[in-house]
């Protein structure tokens, strides 16, 4: 119950629900991250994890427990793209969300459908290994980029998604803003001498090319042409910083886990 100004809270504990109460709205990541703890702490053996905003259908429940329940998967996404799925997503949507596919894949080496969908089951290996840390959009995607670091196992099963009224309360731009960001800080972390490492030697190479230009024109002219020797000065720096951020970072990462 993420600060709701209803009654949802205490029409769901008269029910018989074990509610989780935040005092003020926290947001997606931090009502996950709660449900998180709260599964450890009540030893379950699965989690589902359902949107409130009206688009999924209960009876999908069935579906993706069962791949759990049978241990064909520690990770279950109802997948709203996958064939037999029913869905009218509007067109917008659907090609954000098809983006954000593209660039969690990337960096998880997995081909997922619906790696944004909210309609997911978890079993115990996944709750005891995985603390999810993002408090906004970016957490089921950490989870995805945490889950395929552990080899954990994730299958998708088709689900109905319905889109009809005003359902869905996130704003597309800043969902998407959110779960770019998110990758962007764990394939950061997870590999520092690829995303730091390869775009420093890149540039490296440029700034190297607009230096040898200069001392070649000067050579010839004795003159030093100030846009293409700053632009060879700057790319170095930049070049050097981005070195130097992969290998410290690389070093403390290492460092972390080996205390691990």
């Amino acid at each position: 119950n993420d600060g709701s100004s209803d009654l949802t809270g205490e029409i769901a504990q008269k029910m018989g629900a074990v509610v989780v109460n935040h005092e003020r709205n926290l947001g997606y990541g931090e009502a996950i991250r709660s449900l998180f703890k709260k599964s450890r702490e009540l030893d379950l053996d699965i989690l589902v994890t359902f949107d409130a905003d009206g688009q999924h259908q209960i009876s999908d429940i069935k579906k993706v427990l069962e791949p759990i329940e049978l241990k064909q998967a520690d990770i279950v996404i109802g997948s709203r793209f996958m064939e037999g799925s029913k869905n009218k997503i509007p067109k917008y949507r659907e090609i954000g969300i098809k983006t954000i596919n593209k660039i969690t894949n990337a960096s998880t080496n997995t081909k997922i459908t619906d790696t944004q969908s909210g309609f997911r089951a978890y079993n115990k290996n996944v709750l005891e290994q995985i603390s999810p840390s993002e408090s906004g959009m970016g957490i089921s995607t950490e989870i995805l980029i945490k889950a395929n670091k552990k080899n954990l196992k994730i299958l998708e099963v088709p689900i109905t998604v319905s889109y009809e009224g005003d359902t869905s309360t996130h704003n597309p731009t800043s969902h998407g803003i959110s779960v770019v960001l998110s990758t962007m800080k764990f394939v950061s972390i997870e590999r520092p001498l690829t995303f730091y490492g390869i775009p420093g030697l890149i540039i490296l190479g440029i700034g190297l090319g607009f230096i040898v230009w200069t001392i070649q024109i000067f050579t010839e002219t004795r003159q030093i042409i100030t846009n293409i020797s700053l632009i060879g000065i700057g790319s170095m720096i930049v070049a050097m910083i981005l070195i130097m951020t992969a290998i410290l970072l690389y070093s403390i990462v290492s460092v972390v886990r080996e205390r691990r």
